[in-house]
């Protein structure tokens, strides 16, 4: 088994940082360690001006099977024991969505419980045909966290949202793509090559717009047509002042694609 240290690796490919969770023979389920080594990798990546995208990816054969719940009643306070996991994580998944730049995860075999909520926290999701998705805290009698109720309301519905986080059942990649939980199913072997390609085609673009469509989009549902108008405006205004939006106009005249460096 990987050490604390080791848990959670951050690599780089050109503008793209690389998390990967790294406790595969326990399914990447999270320990306290894990979380804290989560919130130092995220840190790293918040810390350097050269990444454009961010790739979230578990090793061995499932994303992440959420918390490690072995850990939950290794202490004689399990508040303060899953208080230990879930204070990093969540300090993490706030400076995440703070951050400039989108984010991809790839995922295969297990996507439950807190790694379902992992994985609700990227923008886009890549899933292997394998992949087995379970929101599964409520059949321990636990509620999600992770910014699980958060997000996945707004992504399928109050609905289906209650359905997935009520039953706990499992369901396969082709129905989490059905109800928008990830945009693409590929097959296994071609998972880890597809999220790449997309976090690569991410870190190539305009990161200042996307870092406002982002904000846009997260801010949608709780604003008023009036209000998110005004919002819609400002942020348009504001990439009107980037190199970006120079070089889109002018490879848009010029009929050329175009070469954005992300300011």
């Amino acid at each position: 088994m990987s050490d604390a240290s080791d848990s959670v690796q951050l690599n780089h490919d050109g503008g793209v940082a690389i998390l990967t969770l790294n406790r595969p023979t326990v399914l990447n389920a999270i320990d306290a360690p894990m979380a804290e080594r989560f919130l130092a990798q995220v840190k790293a990546i918040a810390a350097r001006d050269d990444v454009r995208a961010i790739l979230l990816q578990g090793n061995g054969r499932a994303f992440c099977a959420g918390g490690d719940v072995s850990q939950f009643l290794a202490s004689s306070d399990i508040a303060a024991g899953i208080e230990a996991i879930m204070a990093p994580l969540h300090e993490a998944l706030r400076l995440l969505d703070s951050l400039p730049q989108p984010s991809v995860a790839c995922l295969q075999g297990a996507v439950a419980g807190g790694g379902f909520s992992l994985a609700l926290a990227c923008d886009l999701a890549v899933a292997a045909d394998d992949a087995r998705f379970t929101m599964a805290y409520a059949r321990i009698g636990a509620t999600p966290d992770l910014g699980g109720t958060y997000r996945l309301a707004r992504l399928v519905g109050q609905r289906k949202a209650r359905e997935i986080a009520l039953l706990a059942e499992t369901f396969g990649a082709g129905e989490a793509l059905d109800i928008g939980l990830v945009n693409r199913v590929v097959l296994a072997a071609e998972a880890r090559g597809e999220a790449l390609a997309l976090a690569r085609k991410l870190a190539a673009g305009p990161t200042s717009a996307y870092r406002r469509i982002r904000t846009l989009l997260g801010e949608a549902s709780d604003a008023d047509l009036s209000t998110h108008l005004d919002a819609e405006r400002d942020a348009f205004r504001a990439t009107t002042a980037t190199a970006d939006f120079r070089e889109g106009v002018a490879a848009f005249l010029e009929k050329r694609p175009a070469a954005f460096v992300g300011r």
